[in-house]
């Protein structure tokens, strides 16, 4: 007698919305951390709220990641360097350099600027590992470059020709290949390493380098004052756009695959002018629609065609 049919059940609306909520939430959270970066300048220097943030997110990670880790220190010992250079670039240095940057401009600026890392991943994976560049990717990286130039120019030719930049413009905007080379290394990172292991001993590789430039800035420039607006950037930065939004952000890659998820980080720049506008009163002009229209466009244009994807979030 034949054995009766199993009948799975059919996928919720719910079941097929989820992955784009965790996804949703993850920007949201990152969109959240160029607000609060730009909020706080005043009362966080760079490094401290570097150091802190992922200071907050190794102590929520670690129940997590400990056990994970355990019976993997031969693993972590061959590749120390490429941790090493992880937690430099993605962790220490980028992040430095961005909270530096967002001292000088505004956070729709700055997010702005952000929103064009796909195409400098695009740009490394070519030099260090020799991905072919299409025609059709190279059209879409002219493009954003042409919309970031009408952010930091304001939109008028003269200050373009004058080159009148803002200084905090120009600091995000050279921090973007850090944040390539990071998402390019990612990908020879070991397979026996999960996620959140991997997460956790790049991020204690990045603490241990931002030490001394604590210390530097803590002697030399000045240390954070104790106000709400301080503890509340460091717990913010911390659980939610490390800890929780970088779990949301594999969950999500995890259920729909890397392609879909890539494009749902256009939504970071939308979700950060809109809390910019709403939170810290920046004002959003005519030349910021147009910008972000055309980096979202070539970034769009550059990362549809097909390509073996690089998943790494950018934050």
């Amino acid at each position: 007698m034949p054995a009766a049919p199993v009948h799975s059940r059919p996928a919720s609306r719910f079941d097929a919305l989820y992955p784009y909520l965790l996804l949703m939430l993850c920007n949201l959270f990152w969109s959240g951390n160029w607000v609060l970066g730009r909020a706080a300048h005043g009362v966080v220097p760079p490094v401290a709220l570097t150091f802190g943030r992922w200071a907050i997110s190794a102590i929520c990670l670690a129940p997590l990641a400990l056990p994970r880790l355990r019976n993997k220190g031969t693993v972590l010992r061959r590749h120390w360097r490429l941790i090493a250079a992880l937690g430099f670039f993605g962790v220490a240095f980028f992040q430095i350099a961005v909270y530096t940057g967002l001292r000088y401009t505004t956070a729709i600026n700055a997010v702005i600027m952000n929103a064009a890392a796909p195409l400098y991943i695009i740009a490394i994976s070519w030099l260090l590992d020799g991905e072919t560049v299409t025609p059709r990717q190279l059209v879409g990286m002219l493009l954003s470059f042409c919309g970031i130039i009408v952010i930091i120019s304001h939109g008028t030719f003269a200050q373009l020709l004058h080159l009148r930049f803002n200084i905090g413009d120009l600091i995000i905007l050279l921090t973007m290949p850090a944040w390539g080379l990071y998402c390019v290394l990612l990908s020879r990172t070991p397979k026996s390493l999960d996620t959140l292991g991997l997460l956790f001993a790049v991020n204690v590789a990045g603490l241990v380098m931002t030490t001394p430039a604590l210390a530097v800035e803590a002697i030399f420039i000045r240390v954070p004052q104790a106000t709400p607006l301080a503890a509340a950037a460091v717990l913010y930065t911390g659980v939610f756009a490390s800890f929780l939004a970088y779990i949301c952000w594999n969950r999500g890659v995890e259920l729909v695959g890397a392609n879909r998820a890539g494009f749902t980080s256009h939504l970071l720049p939308v979700f950060a002018t809109v809390l910019a506008v709403f939170t810290l009163g920046e004002a959003l002009h005519v030349y910021h629609v147009v910008g972000i229209a055309v980096v979202l466009f070539g970034v769009w244009l550059a990362t549809s065609a097909r390509r073996k994807p690089i998943v790494a979030p950018m934050d």
